[in-house]
């Protein structure tokens, strides 16, 4: 219970109020199914995401889309960006016969992607599907939608965008939903659990306007896929827009006062971030992620060692955005702890 955990991607202000108070008002309706199309919860998505409702998908979380998706594009050659969210290799291992590539983020650039050499490695490789994900966990790094309009534009594969993150930063200028429309070949995931802080109720929703996918999802989607809580939640939650504002702006004051902190230490280098995380190296001779995060811990403080991710090694860490009082405690034990 004291830990303040701080490998926690979860937006920590808590989920909506009035979409809390909407369940708790409307508990009776555990006992009706929800309604199959789930017209209403589609309506307030498409209201969020600009997308048009007969081309949202809806999900058990993120994680069930992405291996559908993966399923349905059945790829011999496939691209992930690395380091990033072990899953998709996962799924990737899941397919008979596929070859997987990597490419690289290299901290020499501070992990920014060069989207001509993606569309170069991608083409020379010939592969089935590319997968990003933007902003990237854990690096923080992202591509603009003028990126994925030239993405799209010149390859021929299938595009899986994981936009987890992309609430924590300028939807306008980086989210790729606008783009589905455009492009059959794109499909655009996104969850509920770290924005929305509403893991436990397992809502994700994809886009895609190819009809080969929506019949595919169609087909293998289980009737009344999601629950009736999760249902009131997403009505009511993705068209409060002062909570949408609120929190957006909250994480970001967050993250600006770690970013800025974190600078000061001489021992540490700073990565740039468009989510609500940041991946720190430490670049002194004397100590590394584990020996920080012990020496944290007695604080109740913990961080993400970064060592298991691709690329990365026992030199790395992530913090995440808590609430302000957390993140002071946090610089204040480092400065204990590295002066």
């Amino acid at each position: 219970k004291d830990i303040r955990d701080f490998s926690s991607n979860i937006n920590p202000f808590g989920a909506s109020q009035k979409a809390l108070e909407y369940v708790k008002q409307h508990l009776q309706n555990v006992s009706i199914y929800p309604d199959p199309e789930y017209l209403k919860l589609k309506q307030s998505i498409s209201s969020y995401s600009n997308a048009n409702i007969e081309n949202i998908i809806l999900g058990e979380g993120a994680t069930g889309l992405i291996s559908k998706f993966i399923q349905f594009v059945n790829p011999k050659r496939s691209m992930v960006m690395i380091p990033a969210y072990s899953e998709y290799h996962s799924e990737l291992n899941k397919i008979e016969g596929n070859t997987i590539f990597s490419y690289s983020l290299k901290k020499e650039n501070f992990f920014r992607g060069n989207i001509s050499d993606v569309i170069e490695k991608s083409n020379e490789k010939q592969v089935d599907i590319l997968i990003l994900c933007n902003p990237n966990n854990p690096t923080g790094s992202i591509f603009s939608q003028d990126d994925i309009c030239r993405l799209m534009e010149h390859t021929s594969c299938y595009v899986m965008i994981d936009e987890t993150y992309i609430e924590f930063t300028d939807k306008n200028k980086y989210s790729s939903t606008p783009l589905t429309t455009k492009y059959k070949k794109l499909f655009v995931i996104r969850g509920t659990s770290k924005f929305f802080s509403t893991p436990g109720i397992r809502l994700g929703y994809g886009l895609c306007s190819d009809e080969r996918v929506l019949d595919f999802f169609q087909l293998h989607t289980d009737l009344w896929n999601i629950n009736i809580i999760a249902t009131m939640m997403g009505e009511k939650m993705f068209i409060d827009t002062d909570y949408i504002e609120e929190t957006s702006q909250k994480i970001c004051t967050e993250r600006d006062y770690l970013m800025k902190e974190l600078s000061f230490f001489d021992q540490i280098k700073v990565y740039p971030s468009y989510g609500n995380f940041i991946l720190c190296e430490i670049i002194s001779d004397k100590f590394d992620a584990d020996y920080l995060y012990d020496k944290l811990i007695p604080d109740a403080l913990a961080i993400r060692n970064c060592a298991n991710f691709e690329t990365l090694n026992e030199k790395f860490f992530r913090i995440c955005t808590l609430l302000p009082e957390d993140n002071q405690k946090l610089i204040h034990s480092l400065k204990n702890i590295l002066s």
